[in-house]
């Protein structure tokens, strides 16, 4: 029956999935597709595999109609269709075949007046140069047959204060009619809606939000760099200059950037400045820093050894946290990753722990979690703080550990060493 779904969400990850949860609660009836199997069937029987969205949600959402499948037709019968597929970045370069191939997969199936809005992040020109060509040569002209926007997702796994419902949706429409219909769209699934001019606008705002970070970071990491060199606690300073109630927001350095957003967002951007004939120069520079702080984190744990007259190859090091960022079981782009990797090239014997994680893999390699916290740590000739989950008691880690080197500069006592 055409126009059975209010809403088809195609890709249900990350971003898509808490948006098939919003509709669903707003009273829409709402598709999910997506190609892969097993997570369609995880969700048909009510199970979710995203952190900030509990099984109960899928519960309720079925009991309101969801429907969770890898056929296609559900675009034809879809009024919107929202496009949340993974961009990764390859080499550098972007990777867009999921959003080729999901435009190409809703282009001769959709309705006449439907609304495509793609919410996967993007290099500014993706919405017109790219998907407007292939809806175009099947639905029509824009704005008239057919309607299309770009509106950024704005996920942050972990956040208890900000969800999709309160965090502004910026909406950029290829015409007036396409940002009306994207801003109705979403307006009742969200507090605010922020329309601007463009797509290209809507997909530059995403890129700036994290570049930002990724800027701020890297300034935070060369910083800890320089402050180590120096003889000075870095963590005394950044405490110290947050101090200032204006013209400074606090940034913490850490052991490298994960997650989908802060690494791949500002690549995009750069790709982009190259493609104009300008580089962005900050923003390379900015995450050339930050991919190399796994490195150094490496680097002390080598001197650290080095000073207590041990060498890296066969000493027993524990790692704490595998995620990106704390209290959450989102592994993606994880420091701990590259920093396993570089200690095993030398040599350690390294092990790791996570409440959220059970297994570390490393290219073909795989680690399993040490099952005990309390006997890994006690084992464990170096102590590495990657991730200071809040599962995680410092004050007795600090007690327990013979040596601790805490990457997050949360930890205090007579055998802790600060990044």
């Amino acid at each position: 029956m055409a126009g059975q779904y209010d809403l088809a969400v195609v890709g249900l990850g990350y971003a898509g999935l808490p948006l098939v949860v919003a509709a669903a609660r707003s009273g829409m009836r709402v598709a999910g597709f997506d190609l892969d199997t097993a997570r369609v069937a995880a969700l048909a029987r009510g199970s979710s595999y995203v952190d900030d969205v509990p099984d109960e949600e899928i519960t309720k959402a079925l009991a309101a109609g969801f429907t969770p499948t890898t056929d296609p037709r559900v675009l034809a019968e879809a009024r919107a269709i929202t496009i949340c597929v993974p961009t990764p970045l390859r080499d550098g370069l972007p990777d867009l075949r999921a959003v080729v191939d999901s435009t190409e997969l809703i282009a001769p199936r959709l309705r006449p007046g439907a609304l495509v809005v793609l919410e996967s992040t993007t290099y500014p020109g993706t919405t017109t140069d790219l998907l407007l060509p292939i809806l175009a040569r099947a639905g029509g002209k824009v704005g008239e047959d057919f309607l299309l926007a770009f509106s950024p997702e704005r996920v942050d796994p972990g956040n208890p204060a900000f969800g999709l419902h309160n965090t502004p949706k910026v909406v950029g429409g290829v015409t007036d009619r396409c940002t009306a219909a994207a801003t109705a769209l979403y307006q009742r699934l969200v507090q605010k809606v922020v329309p601007v001019s463009t797509p290209a606008a809507a997909e530059l705002t995403k890129l700036l939000e994290n570049t930002y970070r990724q800027v701020n970071i890297a300034l935070a990491n060369e910083f800890a760099v320089h402050c180590h060199r120096l003889g000075v606690d870095v963590w005394e300073v950044v405490a110290a200059a947050g101090t200032k109630p204006f013209g400074f927001q606090s940034f913490r350095p850490g052991p490298g950037v994960g997650g989908h957003c802060i690494p791949v967002d500002p690549g995009y951007l750069a790709f982009s400045g190259r493609a104009t004939g300008l580089p962005l120069r900050l923003t390379e520079v900015a995450q050339e820093i930050n991919d190399r702080m796994p490195t150094y984190v490496v680097d002390r744990v080598t001197r650290l050894l080095n000073d207590r007259a041990r060498s890296v190859r066969g000493t027993r090091i524990l790692l704490l946290g595998a995620t990106y960022k704390p209290d959450i079981a989102d592994g993606r782009g994880s420091p701990a990753v590259p920093v396993a990797e570089l200690l095993l090239a030398l040599g350690a014997d390294v092990r790791f722990h996570d409440p959220y994680v059970r297994t570390l893999r490393l290219g073909a390699r795989r680690l399993t979690a040490a099952p005990s916290l309390r006997e890994a740590v006690r084992d464990a000739e170096l102590t590495v703080l990657l991730q200071p989950h809040a599962h995680y008691d410092l004050p007795a880690l600090a007690d327990s550990a013979r040596l601790l080197f805490d990457t997050s500069g949360r930890a205090v006592g007579e055998r802790v060493v600060h990044l």
